[in-house]
């Protein structure tokens, strides 16, 4: 998959193409029906599908302060999106000039100059253009005047994630944050990421004989609930057990909220430095402060056998 940041990087013979516009944060279940309907189109009409996305959110330049949680980083969205057969992803520094190109504006210079588009594929509340002004409606119109056509994808699927409330980025956000991961889950299609440098930490866990990879997050990220979970730490290609904590370490009387994993069994690991993925895949319990160092030992005792069970159930499915 081609990756392109910004209209420069377009290649100066791109032909026509099939374009899905959006922040696809999470690359979801509801956005992989579009972008999957975008792919599949692209390979009846013979032409690339392309995503265009936005780098940053688009509300923090809007509205400063108000950058949402991000349910994956970028370049996490661009892998999901090539496993989904896309063939170019152009991410667009979202400034203060380009948020104020109109509706009309931002199709031909984007879609019509830049990426030739011959269909674009949306969900039916898609808005863009200065103070989102612009349509599905709209957007047809102009396909009409730009020989481009327009589809729309119904992206809302729902389940018991939330409730039964349709799937979205935002109804995501809050059960990552609730620590609902069986929930995110469902939406995702696959579990929760955290991602970022493991850092060194007090050391506290080496010294109690349960070792963590302190990881350094992502700006923006999107951290689960305070609490200890079952999941994965993913170093380069290999997927440990792991049971994961995040908070701010009460046993300790600490105060930055940090996400640590204990990869199961293995006291030989040295990351520091390293890249590192861990995946949320269920809660295990509430964060607490134990009477005993002795307490907390076998609390954690228990956390590694739950988590452990946890994991191999869910890879027995």
């Amino acid at each position: 998959m081609q990756r392109w940041r910004g209209l420069e990087d377009i290649p100066q013979d791109w032909g026509r193409s099939v374009v899905t516009i959006g922040s696809y944060d999470g690359v979801h279940r509801g956005h992989q029906l579009i972008i999957g309907r975008a792919v599949e189109r692209a390979r009846e009409l013979g032409v690339p599908a392309v995503v265009v996305t936005f780098d940053p959110h688009p509300s923090e330049v809007v509205r400063p302060g108000s950058h949402p949680p991000l349910l994956a980083p970028h370049h996490r969205r661009a892998e999901l999106m090539a496993e989904l057969g896309v063939d170019a992803l152009l991410i667009l520094p979202f400034t203060t000039e380009f948020s104020k190109l109109s509706p009309a504006e931002f199709v031909a210079k984007v879609l019509v100059d830049k990426l030739h588009a011959r269909l674009v594929v949306e969900g039916p509340n898609f808005r863009f253009g200065h103070r989102a002004a612009g349509d599905v409606a709209f957007l047809a119109e102009q396909g009409t005047m730009y020989d481009f056509e327009v589809e729309v994808v119904d992206l809302y699927v729902s389940g018991s994630a939330g409730g039964g409330e349709p799937f979205s980025s935002t109804l995501t956000r809050r059960l990552v944050a609730e620590g609902d991961m069986e929930g995110a889950r469902e939406i995702l299609g696959r579990p929760h990421r955290v991602e970022g440098v493991v850092v060194r930490g007090a050391q506290r866990g080496r010294e109690l004989g349960f070792p963590t990879a302190n990881v350094e997050t992502l700006p923006h990220t999107a951290i689960p609930a305070d609490g200890v979970y079952a999941g994965w730490l993913h170093v380069g290609d290999e997927a440990m057990p792991a049971a994961i904590s995040v908070g701010t370490n009460p046993q300790f009387d600490g105060t930055e909220r940090t996400v640590e994993a204990y990869a199961i069994d293995r006291v030989d690991l040295d990351l520091y430095g390293l890249h590192v993925a861990v995946d949320f895949l269920a809660y295990v319990r509430g964060m607490a402060k134990f009477d005993s160092i002795e307490a907390l030992l076998v609390a954690i005792a228990d956390d590694v056998k739950r988590s452990r069970e946890l994991l191999e159930a869910y890879e027995g499915e």
